[in-house]
């Protein structure tokens, strides 16, 4: 890619700025439809291009091919980013701002200086000297996870297309909504994918290469209280929203919660209450490395509130758990050579491989156990949900450089 005047910053600097915030509690799919307005710029530009068969669904998903230019009988390799961002921080209105440059310095965000991205407390910014950072304004998130990887995907579909004399088999792309409420791939056709393998752009930082993520689920606890008049409810009334309370208080305070483990910790995680005196409902996040220590968390889960239950006359609750997603590897490991093809398509982008477990999700996870083995790679985004996410430009076009070589690595090695 010697001489290739990338477009991934200048893609990436517009792609932020159309707000597709999904919503977790939105019960149509996908969960907002202004995701839809990034995903229908998306098939536009890809057409341009040339790619004759981009378009978007009804479910909000774009599917695209770039055929095939070798006479090798080479895997269908897919390639997938999520349009949409967390609800968990503004996605409107955003104003990507490019630091260039950068020498180590504390950045201040300009639309609210109390938001600064310190260099003490972002230890990989220090290995981004000379780089140019990209970061938001500091009235919201960025969007570089995962608008990051749709821009990356985007460039090196630009290059592919441009330069015949780089050899692949059939790529598909995939962009997907609603990966941040854990519904990304809800609802794609695999049979129309058509693709082996392939590889979620969703990763962070440089050189990075995930082959395993956490198994996860959801737990709905709904607490049925006794409701009375409050000025005569004197051994009557029986308060659903403190029964609610007394659950989330019951759960430990130094362990099995997000901020207070790491690498292969899981966690029990409180993510919304609401109620009323009668009822009262707490979701749950649950999430850890295999499928028996998920279940351990849960069933402790379950003790803790058995026990605040039955220690209130007439009040009952039901516990009720949603599978998310499961740990990749159990599948990757069937599949070696997915991995070990990204690990050399990331040497010779000039790049140190490392193989990392993820704290979280991605698509390939569902991807991975719908049939389509999908470890992930990095695009440079940082610190997401979070209005101190950034990304550095120089890592994006290293992604782009790792895509294109390992099209080249399957089509060699087929």
């Amino acid at each position: 890619m010697k001489n290739y005047q990338y477009t991934v910053a200048e893609r990436f600097m517009r792609y932020v700025q159309v707000d597709t915030q999904s919503d977790p509690l939105s019960d149509t799919f996908p969960s907002t439809e202004k995701q839809k307005n990034l995903s229908r710029i998306l098939v536009d530009e890809l057409i341009a291009m040339g790619i004759e068969d981009a378009h978007l669904d009804e479910y909000g998903y774009v599917y695209a091919t770039i055929p095939s230019n070798t006479d090798k009988n080479v895997p269908v390799i897919c390639f997938c980013s999520h349009v949409d961002t967390s609800s968990d921080c503004s996605g409107a209105n955003v104003k990507p701002i490019v630091h260039k440059n950068y020498q180590g310095e504390d950045l201040v965000l300009p639309d609210d200086n109390t938001q600064i991205i310190k260099a003490e407390e972002h230890p990989y910014l220090k290995e981004k000297l000379g780089d140019d950072i990209i970061t938001a304004s500091g009235t919201t998130l960025l969007g570089a996870d995962d608008k990051a990887g749709v821009a990356e995907i985007m460039d090196a579909a630009k290059y592919l297309m441009e330069h015949p004399e780089v050899k692949h088999g059939a790529i598909r792309i995939l962009f997907t909504p609603d990966e941040e409420i854990g519904q990304g791939v809800k609802y794609v056709n695999m049979e129309k994918l058509g693709a082996e393998f392939g590889y979620t752009m969703d990763g962070g930082e440089l050189g990075s290469l995930e082959d395993e993520t956490f198994s996860a689920d959801a737990v709905k606890v709904v607490i049925q209280g006794v409701s009375a008049h409050p000025g005569m409810a004197k051994g009557k009334l029986v308060s659903a929203l403190k029964i609610a309370a007394a659950v989330v208080d019951a759960l430990p305070k130094d362990i099995l919660s997000p901020e207070t483990t790491e690498k292969r910790q899981g966690f029990i995680h409180p993510v919304r209450m609401q109620g009323t005196v009668e009822t009262a409902e707490i979701d749950f996040i649950i999430r850890d490395f295999t499928t028996p220590e998920l279940e351990a968390l849960e069933f402790y889960l379950r003790k803790t509130m058995d026990s605040i239950v039955s220690k209130y006359k007439g009040a009952s609750a039901t516990f009720t758990v949603t599978e998310q997603y499961r740990n990749m590897k159990e599948v990757l490991d069937q599949y070696p050579q997915v991995a070990a093809y990204a690990e050399e398509a990331i040497k010779r982008a000039g790049i140190e491989p490392m193989k990392m477990s993820i704290r979280g999700g991605t698509d390939g996870s569902r991807l991975s156990f719908m049939g389509l083995p999908c470890p992930n790679i990095f695009t440079g985004e940082m610190s997401f949900h979070s209005k101190h996410e950034y990304v550095s430009i120089q890592d994006m076009q290293k992604a782009v450089d790792t895509i294109v070589h390992l099209v080249q690595v399957w089509e060699e090695k087929s």
